[in-house]
Order: C-alpha cells, then structure tokens, then sequence
C-alpha cells in the first residue's frame, strides 16, 4: 500500500513516521495511507511557504495569471481520470464529481483574469488647503492592496478538490499557501499539488500538509509564523480555529455550517420545487452546507407537495458511485452514518417519517428519508445533519415564513419559491443569510461571491472579494516638498 507523504517546497517528504488509512466509503476498504503529520512537518512547510512568499508576493498579476490559466489546462486536461479518483475517495456519484471538476477549472481560470483587473491604486490629494498653505505642504495619497503573507488553508471532505481551489485564491492575490486536505480526502490533493509543480509554480508557494485535523490544524492555527488561515468546516472547529488563531492575532477567514431554509408559497412552481427540495436536500448524499435542510410549505399545498416530493424521490438511483446513473452514493464514514442515525432515534413527538428508501448494503449508505412536521426547536431544526434526509414543516404567513427562516444560528444560504415577484423581494431582504436564491436552490458562480454570517463564519470564498479577504489595506503617503 503506497503511502502518500506532504508536498513541501517542491518535494514530497515527512519527518513523521506515523500513518492515517484512507478508506473507501463504497467498499469499506483501505485504498492508500497517508502521513499524520508532525509539528516539524508543518515548521518545514511554513519555512518553504514563507522563504517562497519573499520573491511571490513581487510577482505580477500578468505572471500569476498565467500560472493560474496552465494549471487550469492541465487539470481540464486530466479531469475525467481526476474525477473518478474524487469518486472513489470521496464516495461520490461520478456525475457529481464531474460537475465539480468542470466548477474548479472555472473557478481557476475567473482567478486567472480577476487577477489582472484587482490592483487597487487611488490616487488622490486629501490634506486641507489651510494646512497645506500654512506648512507649504504638497503630497499625494496612494491606496494599494498588499497579500498577507503565508496562508494555511484546511479544506472539507465534503469537495476536497473543489474547495481546495477555491482556496488558491490566496495564490492569486500574491501568498504562499500551506494547504491542509481532510485525512478522509486527500487524493486529489496531492495530484493539485502534481499539477501546480508542472503548471511552473515556484516551489514553496504551494504545499500540501497531510494529517489530522486535530493534530495538523491545532498546529497551523496556533503557529507563530502563519499569517492567516481559512477554514471550510463546521462551526465548533470554526470557533476552535478562532482560539487558537487569536495567540498571534492572525487572520481568520471562515466558511462554516449551515441550515439553509427553502421556502415554498402556495403560488409557486410546485412541480419543479418539489423536485428542487429533493435534489437540494440529496446533494452528496445530504453533505453540503448550502443543502435546502429546511423545507417550509404555506399550508394550503403542504400535503399536496409532500406527495410530490416522496414522488421524485422514488425515482433516486442509490448505488455504486462510479456508474454514471447513480444519484445517491454513500457517506463520507461509518462514523457519518451513526451520527445521522441519532437524528432518526431522537425524533420530536410529532415528526413523522413518511418514507425511506432502501440502501445497498454494502458501503455507508443512508436512506433517503422524507420527515414532515419536524419541530421548530427540535434537532432537525437546530442542528446540521448532513445527511439525505428531507425534513418538511408547513407555515401560514409570509411573516410566520421568514420568522421560522431566521430562527437558527446559521446564515449561509436560503431559497424562496413564488410567482410573485414582489414577494419574492420582500422576503429576500429579510431573510438573515449571505445567500438568498429565488426559484432554485444551490448554483454558486466563479464571479460571485459565497459566505455566510452569524454561526456559518465571515470571509467570501469566489468572486473578487475572495481575492480581497487574502489581502490588507496599505495607505502610501507621498509628499512632494
């Protein structure tokens, strides 16, 4: 069994002897190991990030950009062999991890040619001319963007090589960048790190740090020497991060959880949100924090649309992730499913299952499972699952609606379903989430951005505002006499 080691400054070494099993989540079995990593590991990866970040940070946008549009190439070059080894780690459907494939080299290529526009120079005189006459001083004012330095950036299992992209955003802006895959997902990790070697980016400006979060990102949050870090992952880790972040005051950018609300009016499309609830609440088998977790119905449609969504869901195909029909593919670990398991033991009085789907038995696969009435205070409502389950409570008012709606500590991303234009507006601006979609549920685009507030973190991932996160504000003051 080979065992995979980090990718630090061009080379792949480990100082650590320790190793993690990978396992497949479709056959339960041990595909690679990889190094659990050390804190002289991660000291070497900093050295090289930081040593790389002196000469990077001087490079133009023109050199970055074109870096950026060859490591694209490669990767659209190699995408279906990427594709299937995102399925067999990750254990999703193949389709899926296609569409994320084709997302990440968009992503890349926006970052190649946002890059070129994103310099910020403002010149402006702004002293008063009183002062001015008095002192017989004459200077310009110059606002430019700076990068941070040396950024640590810990990626999800749910999109390991989709996040990870999204990440090098860092790069783009002028960092270097410590990347840290999740100890489930690191595969296509690794070969980013191939690509980016043959792409010509200098060594030390990207690594790859394998290992525990636990261990590795403790470490990384905490060093002295990191000047930011980015965390896609759910919101105790979040706070954690924040903790141990605050010892040397770095930056901190955060994309965390989220309980997306999906609010049907009885004046909507039924037939194509009933079929959007099912596909948005399934999305790599329910792991997605943007998954529409809450379905509200305005009462009048409310039975009518629980028979349509148990209607679409019949037709899921659940299987083997490799094959191009399959939908619905296992979790991501045995542990995911017990922990979606304790939803279904600790259901509210009055939640109901209504129907559950049958599962292969081998792989950790979870039932599609249709829940009505779930409880505004109860688990399915508070807490993320990440899981396929479709929970669906009913409403009256659209100010009952949007109440409901905000009532959790999340704000990632919301949905609203109506003809009704007016309204539709109306509850977009009440709605306490960074996203709010009208009509559909889940599309996210290279050029805009995607972030949350409240308890889902702060910090955009995509647009040029990721861009600007990786970056400060630096005022140059230019007197002239």
């Amino acid at each position: 069994m080979q065992i995979f080691k980090n990718y630090i400054n061009g080379k792949y070494i480990s100082f650590s002897t320790k190793t993690i099993s990978v396992i497949s989540p479709y056959t339960e079995k041990e595909i690679a190991k990889i190094v659990d990593s050390n804190e002289k590991d991660v000291n070497e990866a900093v050295k090289a990030a930081k040593n790389a970040f002196r000469n990077w940070k001087n490079t133009t946008p023109k050199e970055r950009s074109e870096l950026f549009f060859k490591l694209a190439e490669l990767i659209e070059n190699n995408k279906e062999e990427l594709s299937r080894l995102e399925s067999k780690n990750q254990g999703k459907p193949i389709s899926l991890a296609r569409l994320d494939f084709e997302f990440a080299i968009d992503n890349l290529k926006f970052f190649a040619s946002a890059v070129r526009n994103f310099q910020v120079v403002m010149p402006g005189t702004y002293i008063d001319k009183h002062f001015r006459k008095k002192h017989k001083a004459l200077g310009t004012s110059i606002l430019v963007r700076e990068p941070v330095g040396v950024v640590a950036s810990i990626v999800p299992w749910n999109y390991p090589f989709m996040i990870a992209c999204w990440k090098l955003a860092a790069v783009a802006a002028g960092n270097t960048i410590i990347l840290k895959p999740s100890s489930l997902t690191p595969l296509t990790a690794l070969k980013l790190a191939e690509f980016s070697e043959k792409a010509g980016f200098p060594s030390g400006v990207i690594n790859i740090i394998l290992g525990s979060g636990e261990n590795v990102g403790r470490i990384l949050a905490s060093h002295p020497e990191i000047n930011m870090i980015s965390l896609t992952g759910n919101t105790e880790t979040g706070k954690e991060i924040m903790r141990l972040a605050s010892s040397n005051l770095k930056r901190v950018h955060l994309e965390l959880g989220g309980k997306a609300p999906f609010i049907v009016f009885e004046d909507a499309d039924l037939e194509k949100a009933a079929k959007y609830a099912v596909d948005s609440s399934i999305i790599n088998s329910g792991q997605d924090c943007t998954a529409a977790s809450r379905i509200y119905v305005q009462e009048k449609v409310y039975e009518k649309f629980i028979s349509m969504v148990k209607s679409y869901a019949e037709k899921i195909s659940i299987g083997d992730p490799s094959k191009d029909s399959t939908v619905l593919g296992p979790l991501i670990s045995k542990n995911q499913t017990e922990r979606v398991s304790w939803f279904l033991k600790n259901l509210e009085k009055d939640e109901k299952i209504v129907w559950q789907s049958k599962v292969p038995k081998k792989g950790y696969f979870f039932p599609i499972t249709i829940i009505k009435n779930f409880s505004q205070k109860g688990n399915l409502c508070k807490l993320e699952v990440f899981g396929p389950i479709i929970a669906i409570a009913k409403f009256k008012t659209t100010e009952e609606a949007i109440e409901k709606a905000n009532d959790v500590d999340y704000g990632l991303a919301s949905s609203i379903w109506t003809k009704n234009i007016e309204k539709a507006f109306l509850v977009a601006n009440s709605l306490r989430f960074g996203e709010v979609w009208i009509n559909d549920h889940l599309p996210l685009v290279s050029e805009m951005p995607h972030g949350g507030i409240k308890q889902s973190g702060y910090g955009s991932d995509l647009s040029i505002y990721s861009l600007q996160d990786y970056t400060y504000l630096k005022h140059i003051y230019v007197g002239f006499n």
